[in-house]
């Protein structure tokens, strides 16, 4: 099913939008923060759920959206970058808005000699991250697999120091100060985990047994979704469409650190101190999320997007 998000007034609410939230940053001297999206959108349901609470998101500036694979999984389709590329590209087309997509490698990095996927996406990192003003830190946000960050600082290590990324994966055991890395995302490019863990980057994670808390129901979904817009009926579509669509409940992980990077406040982090054997340096754990608040606001949001 094809849809088109397209009327006549949508130019002329996109661009007062625009105006009027440009006048308020510069009246309080800020600008919108730059983010690079690196999502494996093909893999499951929740990154475009994400990804469509990000774009909607005033004060975030959304420099690049890349396509990260998931080729090492059990359900993986023949190029599964590509199939996220593909997505990506589909859903930016319900928004008034143009940001360059970006492939990224076609699977994990390499074990030995040049183990880098050097890819599109790998490449707008290191470009995006030298062109940060300085003193300032490009965002990263990673959804996926790790290959295309730590491709780009394996290429480039100077950029390490101008990039904050944020990461869904791994889990963490608060109570006794265990890491583990058996996850989904952790464990479709172990070597990229590796190689950012022992980097000097800015590390933001999200374990998945915290964003584990951002429940969805199907009948909700459809109840507030379904008819009110081209990108709400897609969003619904997705759902059912989905290898598993009979579930009637699903996490929707990545959702759960966009909204945490946006409202900090609905979230508790703490720095922990990795185990030598994982690099033995400090990265900022969320610990704990209102996953309720979260999900309120992700309706409230995009609705009144839809309302514009």
């Amino acid at each position: 099913m094809k849809y088109r998000l397209r009327s006549k007034n949508t130019f002329f609410w996109v661009v007062l939008f625009c105006l009027t939230y440009f006048n308020c940053l510069t009246a309080i001297g800020q600008s919108p923060t730059r983010i690079v999206l690196d999502a494996d959108t093909g893999n499951e349901v929740d990154d475009l759920y994400a990804i469509a609470r990000a774009l909607v998101e005033p004060s975030w500036n959304i420099v690049a959206l890349n396509a990260t694979h998931w080729q090492t999984s059990h359900w993986a389709e023949p190029n599964t970058m590509e199939n996220s590329h593909r997505l990506n590209q589909l859903l930016l087309g319900y928004f008034d808005v143009s940001v360059p997509t970006r492939r990224g490698g076609v699977a994990r990095m390499y074990d030995w000699g040049d183990l880098a996927q050097h890819s599109a996406a790998a490449y707008e990192i290191i470009k995006q991250a030298k062109a940060t003003p300085t003193g300032e830190k490009l965002t990263v946000v990673a959804l996926g697999a790790l290959t295309n960050v730590a491709s780009a600082i394996y290429i480039d290590p100077s950029i390490e120091p101008r990039i904050k990324l944020y990461w869904l994966g791994s889990s963490y055991d608060f109570e006794n100060n265990i890491l583990k890395r058996v996850d989904f995302n952790a464990m479709m490019d172990a070597q990229a985990l590796e190689i950012l863990l022992t980097s000097e980057i800015d590390m933001n994670v999200i374990p998945v047994n915290v964003a584990s808390a951002m429940k969805f129901t199907f009948a909700e979904v459809e109840e507030k979704l379904s008819g009110t817009h081209q990108l709400g009926s897609f969003l619904v579509d997705r759902w059912y469409q989905h290898l598993d669509g009979s579930r009637k409940e699903r996490t929707i992980w990545d959702l759960a650190l966009i909204e945490a990077i946006i409202h900090p406040e609905w979230a508790e982090t703490v720095e922990v101190t990795t185990s030598r054997d994982s690099g033995n340096r400090k990265i900022n754990y969320y610990r704990s999320i209102d996953a309720e608040q979260m999900k309120k606001n992700f309706y409230t949001t995009l609705l009144g997007y839809f309302e514009q």
